[in-house]
């Protein structure tokens, strides 16, 4: 009884829960300043010392060891994290101890310099990564950054400085930050604290006041500054308000490529939408074009989408030839307002002399869109340089396609011949030729081909069939211009056949990526299981990318290893599962980030992480080995593609798991409901006849017979032997697993189990009868024995009670396919028709007793069916025809899942 009445409060397992869902983060306080200088470091350690004498739990994680001596002495009294030392190329660096500071999780850590690039072997690149991790870790952070280092400013500090910074954060951090605190000196007190040394050493003060730090740089940068904290403060005013039709329904598109002229129109798009708050996604459109980048163009693109991404864009990439068809299309479909390309003043040439430019045409196309034209910069002009590397891949040379290009040329002329001979015009020989070169065209790889059997054709024509014959003069006039147009259409044809080639290629990987997610999103929602989920997932990654592949379900921090699926050629996958794999799969984990080989972050990992995330929650990860090399931007798209998939897949799943452990702990509840009600009904009656016993005895013991006396004794010896034979019903629930509802199995005999609740029974009932009927054969049986026994007590029991004193009690053991069947017979009355919906419930809605007990309501059924549920077995009863009623459960021969 204590056991029910110490049952948790519901509540508070609610509350519980809600807490531990709700994970607490780190605040964010960002010190921001035009330039060096200006005091940020100084405020900063200010605030320290102040949060410090008030009892915070305040540790310098890292101070940039500057050479000003006020702004070092405001170190001392506070707690300093050692620095940690990093080996590069023969010299020791400083870096921020990231591992220490999670160990000792101080309640408040000062970071300085935002945007420092981490030395080599550090875990992340840079050190805006390791407040994030801070934050993550519930870690409050001070740090100090200059306006110079946001990157959707980058540009705009290049058009003013001349100089390229490269150390840079992304406005999301300067967003999510909680509170922001301007650090703002006059430039003239700037440039006055240069002179006297403050800042820099005399010789590197002299030289910043000649390039950067110049008076009209510090005012401009300095504007910038106090809008970019205007902004912000604006923003949070209004952060209750509505927005206004007009600017709820804007959304901004960028035009990207592998032209570094894309990331100044991705860094303008971001500020744009910051004013306007609106969304804004990035376009890339892979055409014929960029069907042969070179390394260069993508490590480009990459960098490129991966600067959207970081500044809060959704990235998109389209295939179509016409890339202004593509993009207006695409506008169309998602309702853009604003378009921004990029710009650069184009050469003139014979190619594009009569084509229209394409932001001139994407006016055209969207008249109401409005078109935003970013002018390129001088830096990058060497980016023409490789585009002859990509030449070089439609004009290849490869001796099979020059002997299949010879060998069409030839049977053209062949043909050619045989239609002169019948005496058929010229007009149809140049058609064969055009044919030719079309055909040309399909069966050979790039312009190379097409554009010389173009030529040849021509010359063939001009040699074999104009006069005079096998000369390359020509008598008629009119022929200079039948070859121009000859050689033009079949230049034309040639290109629109290469064309139409190279859109079927992209049209193809398109629609092979298309069918293998809807392969695998049919094959997900077939799938049951966490581990066929698992082992599906493996499966169509290592057949798609030809590489290894873990897949951590858990966190690897709880003790389990990922489960690996290795490719055919690559090197032992195994590695996958060691401790430094598992630590970024950890680290994927808890920052819900990728990591590893091609990231910012743990760069040396054997793998590329990827997190796949439901909902805000981390539901597993997948690391995909690298040892054939990083994966590019266009295969991390398509594992997200799938990521999508899976997580749905495993959301489905934990929901039925959770569904599933919803019902078992109803049918918990409702049998402890049951249990309670039917021992409140069933103590009630024994124990009332022992006390009316007893009373009597004691009150009338020397007026009552001896007989009588007996009676009475004997009343109250049997009404005290059937309440231990329930608390040993009891005791024999309790003894199943209540996390789990399963019991321990052994092999048990069952002719042995039998025997052993016989010969208890027959110790209670001595005049009543038992007749047992087991196989010849041996019939072991995985089972609690001692719990079998006690059904089968319980069973008896309720037959005998149930019966004629003169009936006998069968009881009969066989084995039924893969089930060992046991029965349990009487020669009563049977069940009434009222009672089997409830026979093993312990409970009557009507308030009649069960048929299982004649003194109370009785329990024995209920705790038979529970005690055979926790095998896995089946339990049932039905009338028999000659009389009497039958009980029978049955239990696997086998171990079930």
């Amino acid at each position: 009884m204590d056991r029910f009445d110490q049952r948790p409060d519901p509540d508070a397992i609610l509350e519980d829960i809600q807490t531990q869902g709700e994970k607490k983060l780190g605040k964010l306080k960002i010190f921001f300043g035009y330039a060096a200088g200006v005091g940020k470091t100084y405020a900063m350690l200010e605030e320290a010392q102040e949060q410090y004498r008030c009892g915070a739990d305040v540790l310098v994680g890292y101070i940039e060891p500057h050479t000003r001596p006020e702004t070092m002495e405001l170190l001392q009294g506070l707690p300093a994290l050692p620095p940690k030392t990093i080996l590069y190329r023969n010299i020791k660096l400083k870096e921020f101890d990231l591992d220490e500071t999670l160990k000792r999780k101080p309640g408040l850590i000062l970071v300085d310099e935002l945007a420092h690039t981490n030395a080599q072997g550090v875990r992340n690149r840079k050190r805006f990564q390791d407040v994030e991790e801070l934050l993550n870790a519930g870690i409050d952070v001070y740090t100090t950054v200059n306006v110079q280092h946001m990157e959707s400013l980058n540009d705009v500090i290049e058009d003013i400085t001349k100089v390229r910074v490269r150390e840079t954060v992304p406005d999301y951090i300067f967003d999510r930050a909680d509170k922001i605190k301007l650090i703002d000196i006059e430039p003239d007190e700037l440039l006055h604290r240069f002179e006297e040394g403050k800042i820099y050493c005399p010789e590197q003060a002299e030289a910043a006041t000649r390039n950067f730090f110049t008076q009209e740089n510090l005012r401009l940068l300095r504007e910038i500054a106090l809008r970019k904290a205007a902004d912000r403060i604006s923003n949070e005013n209004q952060t209750g308000r509505r927005l206004s039709g007009k600017m709820a329904n804007t959304k901004l598109l960028v035009c990207i490529g592998p032209s570094p002229f894309s990331a100044k129109c991705i860094r303008w798009t971001a500020r744009a939408a910051e004013a306007f708050h609106a969304h804004w996604a990035a376009l890339y459109v892979e055409s014929i074009e960029s069907e042969y980048p070179t390394r260069e163009q993508q490590e480009r693109l990459r960098a490129n989408m991966d600067l959207a991404e970081k500044l809060g864009a959704e990235v998109v990439t389209l295939t179509g030839h016409d890339i202004a068809t593509s993009v207006s299309e695409y506008a169309k479909l998602s309702g853009i307002t604003n378009i921004v390309v990029g710009k650069s003043r184009n050469k003139k040439t014979l190619k594009n002399l009569f084509e229209m430019d394409f932001e001139d045409k994407l006016i055209s196309l969207l008249p109401s869109v409005e078109v935003h034209i970013i002018p390129g910069t001088a830096i990058g002009r060497n980016y023409k340089q490789p585009r002859k590397a990509r030449r070089d891949q439609h004009f290849s040379f490869s001796w099979a396609d020059a002997v299949k290009m010879l060998g069409l040329l030839i049977a053209a002329t062949l043909l050619s011949f045989g239609l002169r001979r019948l005496g058929i015009g010229d007009q149809n020989i140049i058609m064969a030729y055009i044919l030719s070169v079309l055909v040309i065209s399909r069966v050979t790889e790039g312009y190379a081909y097409g554009i010389i059997a173009s030529v040849l054709s021509v010359l063939a024509f001009n040699f074999f069939f104009t006069e005079p014959y096998f000369t390359f003069n020509t008598i008629q006039a009119g022929y200079p211009l039948t070859f121009f147009i000859m050689l033009l259409v079949a230049l034309i044809t040639s290109t629109l056949m290469v064309r139409i080639k190279a859109e079927t290629r992209l049209a193809v990987q398109k629609e092979h990526r298309t069918e293998v997610l809807y392969e695998i999103n049919k094959k997900l929602l077939a799938t049951r299981g966490l581990d066929n989920i698992i082992a599906l997932t493996n499966e169509y990654i290592v057949n798609l990318f030809g590489r290894s592949v873990v897949f951590f379900a858990v966190d690897p921090e709880q003790g389990e290893d990922g489960s690996v699926v290795q490719a055919a050629d690559d090197i032992d996958a195994s590695v996958l599962n060691s401790a430094d794999e598992k630590a970024v799969t950890h680290w994927v984990f808890l920052n819900q980030k990728h990591a590893g080989a091609g990231t910012d972050t743990l760069m040396g990992a054997r793998a590329f992480y990827m997190p796949v995330i439901s909902q805000g929650k981390v539901l597993a990860v997948w690391g995909i080995s690298c040892a054939k090399g990083k994966l590019d931007h266009n295969t991390q798209l398509f594992l997200r593609m799938i990521a999508s998939q899976v997580a749905m897949a495993l959301e489905r799943q934990y929901l039925s798991d959770e569904q599933s452990t919803v019902l078992v702990e109803s049918e918990k509840e409702k049998m402890r409901g049951t249990l309670l009600r039917a021992i409140s009904h069933d103590l009630r009656t024994p124990l009332a006849g022992i006390l009316g016993a007893s009373s009597a005895i004691l009150e009338n013991g020397k007026d009552l017979d001896k007989d009588t006396q007996d009676k009475l004794i004997a009343d109250i010896q049997e009404e005290s032997q059937w309440l231990i034979r329930m608390v040993e019903n009891l005791l024999s629930v309790t003894r199943i697993n209540e996390g789990e509802s399963k019991v321990t199995k052994n092999p048990e005999a069952a002719e042995e189990v039998v025997a052993e609740a016989v010969s208890r029974i027959r110790k209670r009932f001595p005049r009543r009868t038992v007749t047992v009927r087991v196989p010849d054969e041996l019939l072991e049986v995985p089972m609690d024995g001692t719990l079998i026994v006690q059904v089968l007590i319980n069973l008896l029991e309720n037959a005998i009670k149930h019966s004629p004193d003169d009936s006998s009690v069968e009881i009969q053991v066989k084995k039924n396919g893969d089930w060992a069947q046991f029965e349990v017979l009487d020669h009563g009355e049977g069940i009434s028709d009222e009672d089997f919906p409830y026979l093993f419930t312990g409970y009557v809605p009507n308030g009649n007793k069960s048929p299982d007990s004649s003194t109370g309501m009785g329990i024995g059924l209920s705790i038979c069916m529970t005690i055979i549920k926790a095998h896995n077995g089946t339990m049932e009863a039905q009338n028999r025809q000659e009389g009497g009623a039958v009980f029978r459960f049955s239990l696997p021969l086998k171990e079930r899942e």
